[in-house]
């Protein structure tokens, strides 16, 4: 962040100008820090500001209060220029205990603000956190600025004359700090006060409380900026392309794709899903969208889930289905059977870190062997990496596209981070989509012989609804006689049938884009290889480095599976490749069978995303 400056009439300090500024908030699991976030987010947003966000979540579903592992966070990077990434280090560091502060507080950039809740630095929550002394005062955060007061006793003032209990007026402490915030970067608090009237409508006393608390700490700031580190910042509204915008999450993002599919392919969608971390909002998502002719059920397990959606598909509906890697393995016979019968279904994964329950809150990309490989069988199925919550919407039309178009499940590849996260969406004009609508079979053909097996020009063989006069055929995983359907064991029809479904899913690569470059030159000394969600710290840091004068590109692959057709050919144009993952290497692998290519990884698997300064760091030392 820039420094202050003082006003040229010798007044006060003017806010300070700022590009961009990183802001964290962080508390316990019940302080409402998510809330606090995704206002502070909304204001952001209302401002004209670029951002992003990064939700972090403890893994418990309620830890001990004040405990390390109970901490719950949110930060949203927010600027005048293009943000891609939630931000390295933070600016601001909002504590609202001990523990908050002890895992947060490392990530702080050197100079940064420490706002903290002194009424929370008790010696029980102290040592809950395992403190041996009060940071806020034993000089061990000099290398910081530090504001500490007493967050909770003026939430409590604020909020006297509403007569709430002790708890209930401690939970309004979100909004005060909040109220805060929003003095800090100059937001209008209206649209929160408009928010809290709406979600408390039918309390009018929490509502009051709530915006009593927000305009109180709003007040503080006014009076605290008169001495200490408490300042104002002003962050510019960023360019921005002409039309209308809304904040869209990569859960959000996925179901508005989804439904747009639907309708761009000309069918009613069915959801089977079952509740799993972080892929739940997805079904929450749909389940508000009825009217656009989707019908979602929960199931009773995973199996059931999957099961359901391939029901649906072969009554002549888009089947789709969701889970993360736990759930994705325990459909695995499913997808195999959607395979052999050749009906379109799309598969969501927000990967999670593994294995087994792993890391249920946090981020990783340790699925990609299991959605490219794992089947029994030659089971091969198309798959596609959203690199962004924005970019979901897009990859879920694609995902539709490829299912109807070439019969086949499709798997859709986002992520913890993706899925929780948040940015600035250009509502797009779907008049701009040309249409894909499905033609079912609906007569028996002019030889009067049906073959529900015999080839399109995709490779696809014909959608047919159960129950259409003559067109009965058999369904099922036994393997399938080319075109007639029958069941044929028989060793040469396996082999040619295996090949026939392979042969269509790698002819997909030729309905696809070529691989483009995303940053840079179709040639050079490095490229840096991405998928999924490490796009953003990617493409910041290549940019970075090229204004340094490197020789570094940024290529990001979307088709994960085929690969995109000219992929060898400009990955042998570069001298060295990089490929940054959150997995142990599974992409790089892949890229090495595939072409041959020395792809060198550079891998985290901690359950946060990447930071700029780590990508950076690697170009360097592979320049060097």
């Amino acid at each position: 962040m820039a420094t202050a400056f003082k006003d040229e009439t010798g007044g006060a300090e003017a806010p300070t100008q700022s590009e961009a500024v990183v802001i964290r908030f962080a508390g316990d699991s019940g302080d409402g820090m998510q809330l606090t976030g995704g206002q502070f987010t909304l204001s952001s947003a209302l401002a004209g500001n670029d951002f992003a966000t990064f939700p972090d979540f403890p893994a418990e579903i309620r830890a001990p209060q004040g405990t390390l592992f109970g901490v719950s966070a949110f930060q949203i990077n927010f600027g005048s220029s293009d943000i891609t990434t939630a931000g390295d280090r933070p600016d601001v560091l909002v504590a609202m205990n001990p523990a908050a502060l002890k895992t947060n507080v490392g990530s702080l950039r050197e100079g940064g603000l420490i706002i903290a809740d002194t009424g929370e630095f008790s010696q029980r929550n102290l040592d809950k956190a395992k403190y041996t002394a009060n940071p806020l005062e034993d000089g061990s955060l000099a290398k910081w600025q530090l504001m500490a007061f007493d967050i909770s006793a003026l939430t409590l003032e604020s909020v006297k004359p509403f007569g709430l209990g002790n708890k209930e007026a401690l939970r309004c402490k979100n909004m005060w700090t909040l109220g805060l915030a929003l003095w800090m970067f100059g937001r209008k608090r209206q649209p929160i006060i408009d928010w809290l009237n709406a979600k408390f409508a039918k309390n009018r006393v929490l509502a009051d409380a709530n915006i009593a608390a927000l305009n109180a700490g709003h007040a503080y700031g006014e009076t605290a900026e008169l001495s200490g580190p408490l300042k104002q910042y002003n962050v510019e509204a960023a360019p921005a392309e002409p039309g209308v915008y809304r904040t869209v999450t990569g859960a959000e993002g996925i179901s508005y794709g989804l439904v747009a599919g639907a309708q761009l392919a000309g069918l009613k969608m069915f959801f089977g899903g079952y509740p799993i971390t972080p892929a739940s909002a997805i079904l929450h998502h749909l389940a508000r969208l009825k009217e656009y002719g989707i019908t979602t059920f929960q199931a009773e397990d995973e199996i059931a889930a999957i099961a359901s959606a391939i029901g649906a598909s072969y009554a002549g509906q888009l089947g789709v289905t969701s889970s993360s890697g736990p759930g994705i393995a325990l459909k695995g016979e499913a997808m195999g059977l959607a395979i052999m019968t050749e009906l379109p279904l799309v598969i969501v994964n927000s990967q999670r870190g593994g294995p087994s329950t792993g890391l249920p809150t946090k981020t990783e990309q340790s699925d990609l062997y299991q959605a490219i490989y794992g089947r029994n069988g030659d089971a091969p199925m198309p798959v596609i990496a959203a690199r962004s919550p924005a970019d979901c919407f897009n990859c879920a039309i694609e995902a539709v596209r490829i299912a109807v178009r070439y019969m086949t499940p499709v798997m859709l590849l986002t992520d913890g981070y993706i899925a929780n996260a948040a940015e600035p969406w250009l509502v797009p004009d779907m008049d701009a989509y040309k249409p894909f609508p499905v033609e079912f079979m609906e007569h028996v053909p002019e030889s009067g012989r049906f073959l529900p097996y015999e080839r399109n020009q995709w490779g696809g063989r014909p959608w047919v609804k159960p129950g259409t006069p003559g067109l009965m055929h058999r369904i099922g995983g036994i393997e399938k006689a080319q075109n007639s359907g029958h069941i044929d064991y028989s060793p040469a029809n396996h082999e040619m049938m295996t090949k026939l479904r392979k042969m269509k899913i790698d002819g997909i690569a030729d309905d696809m884009p070529e691989q483009d470059v995303t940053l840079g030159e179709d040639s050079g000394k490095l490229a840096i290889v991405g998928w999924g969600s490490t796009f953003g710290p990617i493409h910041q840091a290549v940019r970075r480095q090229r204004a340094k004068g490197q020789d570094v590109h940024h290529i990001h692959v979307r088709n994960i599976w085929p690969l995109p057709r000219n992929l060898g050919d400009l990955l042998k144009r570069y001298e060295k490749i990089i490929v940054p993952e959150m997995n142990t290497g599974q992409f790089k692998t892949v890229l090495r069978d595939q072409y041959l290519v020395d792809a060198r990884p550079l891998n985290k698997v901690s359950g946060q995303p990447f930071t700029i300064a780590e990508i950076e760091a690697a170009i360097e030392q592979a320049l060097a």
